[in-house]
């Protein structure tokens, strides 16, 4: 996978880009559990904290609509350099 550029606020959880959407993915579930934030009877929601929020929002989500909203943090370098 080709590096791609993100969002500060992506940033603040993952560290800096430019990094493989993989790696994006990857840290960002590392933060997930690091702060306990899968919701403990239905695993499959994720209960943002302060940092979470500006990235997937204030409310509880599935985590696979997480993809949806963390994909408006990651930029393509083609749409970069225009």
């Amino acid at each position: 996978m080709k590096p791609v550029e993100i969002s500060s606020e992506l940033a603040e959880i993952v560290g800096k880009g430019p990094m493989p959407r993989t790696e994006i993915t990857k840290k960002l579930w590392d933060y997930i559990k690091k702060h306990k934030l899968q919701d403990t009877k239905n695993k499959r929601n994720i209960n943002p904290d302060a940092k979470l929020a500006k990235v997937l929002g204030a409310q509880t989500i599935d985590m696979f609509k997480m993809t949806s909203k963390l994909s408006k943090h990651i930029i393509e370098p083609e749409l970069a350099r225009r």
